[in-house]
């Protein structure tokens, strides 16, 4: 009798369908348990290669889903039709599954023999697969029939990957392995004898060498040379040796078709590299990927004959220097090349296991503006692969196409971009996007990018103030310059000889007034779509933020990096606006007048004691207790990520009772704008508002600050928006993920004397090991390692209540329950348990004028037993269960994870540096509560069953006594009291992470409440399961509204504040956010 297995392919898996297929292969699989009672998992997240408990696979599936390649269930007692199994000896081991992958054919499929597998060696395969073949097939000892020695090879490279072993370690710990197996095992003699027998499965690299001051490669048509054929220096270090020479600088180059391909070879990635066909979002205007985003589809539109196979690949580029040895004082600037696909779901695209590094460029100099030289070979096999493309195999339908590739952008921060693109970041001009137009002037030292007037209406009174610079503002907005002005631009470019040989370098050549800002015509060109891209170059957010928050804050703290210095005030002087700013001299002394945006010497101390006083949630950021000097003045050793949280958590809420209300709404806006471009999910329509709203932001600060307060960075913030509705969610777009990965590129320098060989050696190293890694069963991998914050399986249950289940993190401690605290948890639990609703309407109806709470659970409890005793199907085990009650006595936690997020009760988070016990669980009418986490208590019930409840102190935030605040996106609460004292328990899945920072402008008693939307919390509705991207972001981009009213600015009115700006076009229908007498809406 055929097996029905339809139920597999059901993507609502609470479906009744679902339900009893999945009921029905439970009994099968109870059938094929081992010796120690496991049987595979076949889950999309254990793919077969681990084998659980039969009730932890039940819930596996009911969680995460079947693996949809899994079709003939060979591991639960199916014959495959093509071949029967007769036993489980080394034929059958995983390591096959990965080789058959890496040559691209299944050769247990005779259907597919004769496609395109190479001739030589046996069974027609080539000679280096053969004796992989003959190491899958060769026992690691004899009689060891359960482990081959390739398999043993491929788990111990792998734990030592994964567990950072060196090389000394392992070499020890094999020569102990080879004494203690068996005579004549297979076991390696060396960790180099192993990683000869890998490399096979490994990619590989090409050397390819250069002339020592960047010129040109030896390659291709200068392969042969001895000399540069730019410079004429020679291409050895010493080039009269007799020996092996020894070339002056080698570029390895990481060919990325052969990775491209495996992309689709491979069972386990294939089926994931034609997500963006189906998972763009259907909502207009929403933004969950860069699919979504307008330039995406302006090339598809552009080119329909690529956009029509799915399984083309788009890539984006990132590129920054790094220095292998730390933070030394030696000076070396190495360049890796890396590109990642756009294909996959947004969860696995900015994976490390995703990225693929291309080119190593050598130090010990950045390449600059010779970027392109070191790019060639990468830029030659994109256009062969976006002209006749590569014969490629796909593992999901075991067919061959034709794959071609396209590169979308690149991802740099802005000194990267002007060396990839040729536009450079400095002088009047630096802003790529306004080019020619960019509002910049001459200050004292330096460059000012002011003038942000110029976006505003023709209209706007602001136009006619001096108060900005002494001057009325005429200029029209920046020109939009097309693509064929681009190209017109580049074509007064001369051609000039590449490399820094001393003899045509050194001196500063003046610049022709044609070339504008650009320095050369960039590589990129040469690819036949380029120049139609809408994106080619994003701005990273990463560095952008982190530069305006250093800027932003130094001047606040006046520290080191104060942009607000002597000069700036000379600067003021000469433009003949803030005379209460200008210089004084005093006694033969220079004086300079504290200005109203910079801090006090109290208010410098307060803020940073409030900064030293933030405790976040654990993984959400650093310890700000370490970034404060020790006499509380100023703020150090900020990381990018540090700056992050600081300018869209801390800064805004920070500076509100430490400055005057028109200088904190502007600041206040800025970062909320952060805040919101950072969302996961964007919408189109919040990015137009929240570009014209910038506008008005920067018109702001230039009335406050000087002007050479505004840097390029500054000024670059105006173009996010918009780079964020062509591209999509920036979080896919930035640095972050790259500067991690680049950390991982440097912990493989083992030979500080050759950093990029040890590179290079590392990365095909664990790129071999990763692939092998997702065919390896009985052992952790990357790809099945446990979060630190892994939930715990919950499995289906009729009554939602016993869901409430958790991963305790602490002992358990036994608690005897006293009689009204237990009945006061028994009615919590009835109460919060939807599916007796019916019996709680029999309940009424029976027995009208009775006490719900006081009756109704003595009257389940007996309707119940009557049930039981007339055997009524009716009554469940877990209805019965339920109608029982609890035990007297209860187990007690201090911590938990619920939901993969971590709690702690508060009196263990008081002696912590993090805080866990923040709660929220919202009300009716879109009211929230807060309170504190005071106690994990887990209830048992008869028949195994459990619930777990959160015993909470709830603040009083009344709506009727003004006890919670919300103003400017900012929820503020009084903690001085609390309620609910009878009624203080939560189920635990309801429970929702926030945390508290001390509130500034309001007394000691008031906290600012800040959610936490962790990294495995997706806006996706049908994924549960997914992995880590890089920081915390919010959902949405609408949560936050880019309007503050904590005071206006001098001579303007709130009538000049809501006129509309121009951006060269304009948008209208603003949203007004309706707001209380106090500007804000009070509970």
């Amino acid at each position: 009798m055929a097996i029905d297995k339809s139920w597999t392919t059901l993507r609502r898996r609470n479906s009744d369908e679902f339900w009893n297929g999945l009921q029905e292969f439970m009994e099968i699989a109870k059938e094929h348990v081992n010796s120690s009672g496991f049987v595979r998992c076949p889950c999309t997240r254990c793919l077969n290669m681990l084998s659980q408990k039969p009730d932890v696979v039940e819930a596996h599936i009911h969680a995460y889903g079947w693996q949809a390649s899994y079709t003939t269930w060979v591991y639960h007692g199916e014959v495959d039709p093509l071949h029967v199994i007769e036993d489980e000896g080394p034929t059958t081991d995983e390591m096959i599954g990965a080789i058959n992958d890496v040559i691209g054919e299944n050769i247990n499929n005779e259907e597919h023999v004769d496609e395109g597998i190479p001739d030589g060696g046996a069974n027609g395969i080539d000679q280096e697969y053969a004796e992989l073949f003959q190491e899958v097939e060769t026992e690691l000892y004899p009689s060891c029939t359960w482990l081959s020695s390739l398999n043993f090879l491929a788990k111990m490279l792998h734990m030592k990957v994964m567990n950072k072993w060196t090389d000394s370690s392992f070499d020890q710990l094999l020569e102990f392995l080879k004494f203690a197996l068996p005579k004549d095992n297979k076991v390696p003699a060396s960790y180099y004898d192993a990683k000869k027998k890998m490399r096979k499965i490994g990619l590989g690299y090409q050397p390819i060498h250069v002339c020592k001051n960047d010129c040109c490669l030896f390659w291709k048509e200068n392969e042969s040379m001895q000399t540069c054929p730019v410079c004429g220096d020679s291409r050895w270090v010493d080039k009269n040796t007799k020996g092996k020479k020894v070339p002056q600088k080698v570029l390895r180059y990481f060919p990325l078709t052969p990775r491209l391909k495996r992309l689709y070879s491979s069972r386990h990635t294939a089926k994931d590299m034609t997500w963006h066909t189906n998972g763009r979002s259907t909502e207009d205007g929403i933004m969950r990927h860069p699919v979504d985003g307008s330039a995406w589809k302006d090339f598809d539109t552009r080119y329909p004959e690529f956009a029509n196979e799915p399984r083309n690949v788009r890539l984006g580029l990132a590129a920054d220097g790094f220095n292998p040895f730390g933070n030394m004082s030696q000076s070396y600037s190495m360049w890796p090349v890396i590109l990642t696909t756009y294909n996959t779901p947004p969860w696995l695209c900015m994976k490390e296991s995703s990225f693929m590094l291309t080119l190593l460029i050598p130090g010990p100099k950045s390449p600059g503006k010779d970027m392109d030289v070191f790019l060639r070979p990468l830029v030659d096999e994109l256009k062969m692969l976006w002209g006749e493309g590569v014969q490629t195999r796909d593992a999901v339908t075991n067919s061959i196409f034709t794959m071609r590739a396209a590169l979308l952008w690149t991802i740099n921060d802005f000194p990267a971009r002007s060396s990839l693109s040729g536009w450079s970041g400095q002088g009047y001009k630096a802003c790529p996007t306004c080019n020619e137009d960019t509002p910049s002037c001459r200050v004292v030292g330096k460059t000012a990018y002011v003038g942000h007037r110029r976006f505003l209406s023709s209209t706007h009174r602001w136009r006619k103030s001096k108060l900005f610079d002494g001057n009325l503002e005429k200029r029209h907005p920046p020109r939009r310059f097309s693509r064929v002005a681009i190209l017109e631009q580049l074509a007064h470019i001369p051609i000039r000889l590449p490399g820094k040989h001393p003899s045509f370098g050194g001196m500063k050549r003046k610049r022709d007034p044609n070339e504008l800002n650009w320095t050369k015509r960039s590589i990129f060109f040469e690819l036949e779509y380029w120049s139609f891209l809408e994106l080619k170059h994003n701005l990273d957010v990463m560095h952008v933020e982190k530069n305006v928050c250093d800027s932003l804050l130094g001047t606040l703290l006046m520290n080191d990096k104060s942009k607000d210095t002597s000069n700036a005030r000379v600067d003021l002087k000469d433009l003949g606006i803030r005379k209460e700013l200008w210089l004084q001299e005093k006694d033969n002394k220079i004086i300079k007048p504290h200005a109203k945006y910079s801090f006090t010497t109290d208010d410098r101390r307060r803020f940073c004691q409030f900064i030293k006083g933030v405790k976040l949630p654990d993984g959400f950021g650093s310890n700000f207790r370490k970034k404060v000097t020790d006499n509380d003045t100023n703020i150090v050793g900020l990381k990018s990520h540090d700056c992050h949280i600081l300018m869209q958590r801390l800064l805004p809420v920070g500076v509100r009772g430490c400055l005057d209300d028109d200088i904190v709404a502007p600041i206040f806006e800025l970062c909320t704008f952060f805040k919101q471009i950072c969302a996961r999910t964007l919408v189109v329509d919040d990015m137009k508002k929240a570009q014209d709203q910038l506008i008005m932001i920067l018109c702001k600060l230039e009335l406050i600050f000087p002007p050479a307060f505004f840097d390029i960075m500054i000024h670059l913030v105006l173009h996010l928006p918009e780079e964020a509705i062509l591209g999509g969610p920036v979080y896919m777009r930035w640095m972050y993920p790259f500067e991690r990965y680049m950390k991982k590129l440097k912990n493989y320098v083992r030979n500080k004397a050759k950093p990029e060989g040890s590179i290079a050696e590392g990365y095909v190293a664990d790129e071999a090991l990763t692939f092998c890694s997702m065919y390896l069963q009985g052992i952790q991998t990357r790809f099945n390692r446990p979060d630190r914050n892994e939930d715990v399986v919950v499995h289906k249950r009729q009554l939602s209540v016993f869901e409430s289940q958790c991963r305790p993190t602490s002992a358990s401690k036994i608690i005897f329950l006293k009689t009204p605290d237990r009945k006061a948890m028994e009615w919590f639990v009835l109460y919060n348990c939807p599916e007796i609703q019916v019996y709680m309407d029999q309940f009424h109806s029976e027995m009208q004028g009775s006490n719900l709470q006081n009756e109704f659970p003595s009257w389940f409890n007996k309707k119940m037993c009557n049930l039981r005793q007339a055997a009524s199907p009716e009554c469940t085990d877990e209805l019965f269960s339920l109608a029982h009650g609890t035990n007297f006595n209860a187990h007690s936690y201090t911590g938990c994870i619920v939901n993969g997020v971590r709690f702690v009760v508060r009196s263990r988070d008081m002696q912590r540096t993090t805080q866990n016990s923040g709660v929220a669980v919202p009300g009716v009418d879109g009211f929230t509560f807060y309170g504190q986490l005071e106690e994990i208590l887990e209830l048992r019930y008869l028949n195994g069953y459990s619930v777990v409840l959160f015993r909470c102190k709830w603040f009083n935030t009344d709506p009727r006594k003004g006890r919670c605040v919300i103003k400017n996106n900012v929820t503020s609460i009084n903690i001085s009291s609390e309620w609910y004292k009878d009624d203080p328990y939560i189920l635990a899945t309801q429970a929702k992470q926030v945390f508290y920072i001390e509130d500034l402008s309001r007394n000691r008693n008031w906290r600012v409440v800040e959610d936490v939307n962790h990294r495995k919390i997706w806006d996706h509705p049908s994924i549960k399961d997914v992995n880590e991207i890089d920081v915390i972001h919010d959902n949405s981009s609408s949560n936050f509204v880019l309007n503050s009213d904590l005071g206006e600015l001098p001579n303007t009115s709130c009538e000049d504040l809501q006129k509309d700006v121009k951006w060269g076009f304009c948008w209208k229908n603003k949203k007004r956010v309706k707001m209380s007498k106090g500007g804000g809406i009070v509970y």
